[in-house]
């Protein structure tokens, strides 16, 4: 069990931001570039009271001391204030009176151990329910997907299906949705609609079929009234 030392802070501390490892930024590559986070944020909606965020630390309390604490390379939350989020530049679990529902480590060459024993015995202790782990090779973790439940204060591995050659697939009860493994990338499945979750691709075809119809809606207007 992961300990973490607390020194008293004033009421208005913020948290700094934490130091990555040049090798540790393939979250960049799977999250940021693909737009994961975007996209989970429009899925889930209410942002007043949802959370969705990553490489900030995580805390059970507020503290100066930074020793222990982990900074998970995605967090979603629900029914928290993220306004409290901000202000701090942190997840403080005390403040926001629970801890995350989900958090995510994407797989680097530094952080192979550290996020399959380290923090998955630190997330345990935190009593976030659901941890994920993805690894476009499965070079680092020795899997390409891999989850974990929280079961009576212990992790119970999540089952991973392989839907094909190039897919594996997890279920998330936190999230309603698929974790998947696809040729290397991460995607977000939405079983209720059988589909990925919406994307920057979907929202500009929206756009773009919304914008011709009013083309031709105008210039039936158009007809009609020079007729």
């Amino acid at each position: 069990m992961t300990t973490i030392k607390t020194t008293e802070a004033p009421s208005d501390f913020t948290f700094p931001d934490p130091e990555r490892k040049p090798d540790e930024m393939t979250s960049f590559k799977h999250l940021a570039l693909t737009g994961s986070a975007h996209h989970l944020i429009q899925h889930f909606g209410n942002p007043e009271t949802t959370l969705v965020i990553g490489e900030h630390f995580m805390s059970p309390v507020v503290t100066q001391n930074m020793a222990g604490l982990k900074f998970p390379d995605l967090l979603i939350a629900f029914g928290v204030d993220p306004a409290a989020f901000y202000r701090r530049n942190a997840y403080v679990i005390s403040e926001q009176g629970k801890p995350p529902d989900f958090v995510l480590e994407v797989a680097s060459r530094s952080t192979g151990r550290e996020d399959t024993v380290v923090k998955r015995e630190a997330y345990a202790a935190l009593g976030i329910p659901e941890y994920w782990r993805f690894d476009e090779t499965g070079e680092f973790y020795g899997a390409r997907i891999a989850g974990d439940r929280l079961v009576n204060g212990e992790y119970v591995p999540i089952t991973i299906e392989r839907l094909s050659e190039d897919t594996l697939q997890g279920r998330s009860d936190v999230l309603g949705l698929d974790l998947r493994w696809h040729a290397g990338r991460l995607e977000w499945h939405d079983p209720a609609a059988g589909r990925h979750i919406v994307t920057f691709e979907d929202e500009r075809e929206a756009r773009i079929q919304a914008e011709s119809r009013v083309r031709e809606l105008e210039e039936e207007l158009r007809r009609v009234r020079g007729s």
